[in-house]
């Protein structure tokens, strides 16, 4: 059995818990943007937390083309679906949403991951109108009786120093914490904030060095941008601060025109 997508949405990919140990040769984690989330919609249908699935901004809309079991992150509970039966997932709510399918959905691994990596164009391409996505094998576990948060948890977001801190005003982080800030884009590779200039003492050129996801670069003109799951490996920006990692998801979560405050740990 299998989906067919009608309307493709915003942003619609495969995804899954990405591909992980390829840093060293320039290849993204990728993976979904908020595995949490993600995993409660996949066990919602019994398949493992980091089973593929499909991760949109919204305007998704599927068709079933026989009985299958799903969940979303718009749904409390799992449900089952006949042949014919449509699937909208909706923009609006929180910024990136989850469907899953019992059995997860079938993509050719690469690199060992399921996933769309929109950077570096590894994976299943975007999806796109007439698309099948087939359900994997039945997996062992039956549908879990959790439910799914369907709203958007909104709290600070914590902060550790980054590696470059000391290319800012001394008191950047507590400018930071004290600020708040708006997202302006946000994407797979990336959330762009706005809130003042965050202003560097030290006005050199950065080689390209690591970076990980939560990190927090500024560019010349001072707006922050956090690293998300498909960011590049290396970037010549510096970073001044990193979102913990059980934090980045309330970061990504927030939508374009939405507000994020931090919390600096101490």
């Amino acid at each position: 059995m299998s989906l067919e997508v009608v309307e493709s949405g915003m942003l619609s990919t495969v995804q899954d818990g990405g591909r992980p140990g390829w840093a060293h040769v320039g290849v993204p984690h990728s993976g979904v943007v908020d595995p949490s989330l993600a995993a409660v919609v996949n066990r919602l249908v019994g398949n493992p937390g980091d089973a593929a699935l499909i991760e949109t901004v919204g305007g998704l809309l599927v068709r079933a083309t026989g009985p299958l079991t799903i969940a979303s992150d718009t749904e409390p509970v799992a449900r089952t679906v006949r042949a014919g039966d449509t699937i909208r997932v909706p923009l609006g709510g929180r910024q990136w949403h989850y469907l899953s399918i019992r059995g997860g959905v079938v993509a050719e691994p690469v690199l060992g991951s399921r996933s769309t990596d929109t950077l570096s164009g590894l994976g299943p391409a975007p999806l796109a109108a007439g698309d099948r996505l087939s359900a994997g094998a039945e997996p062992a576990e039956a549908p879990h009786g959790e439910t799914v948060p369907v709203h958007h948890v909104v709290r600070p977001a914590r902060i550790l120093p980054g590696p470059r801190l000391d290319w800012f005003e001394p008191d950047v982080l507590e400018a930071m914490e004290l600020g708040r800030w708006r997202v302006t884009t946000s994407s797979r590779v990336g959330v762009r904030l706005s809130g003042h200039a965050l202003a560097r003492v030290d006005g050199r050129e950065l080689p390209s060095e690591g970076l990980v996801r939560g990190a927090i670069q500024v560019p010349p003109d001072g707006d922050p941008i956090m690293m998300l799951a498909d960011h590049p490996t290396t970037g010549g920006y510096p970073v001044v601060a990193v979102v913990h990692p059980d934090d980045v998801s309330i970061v990504a979560q927030t939508t374009v025109g939405g507000d994020v405050t931090f919390r600096l740990v101490r």
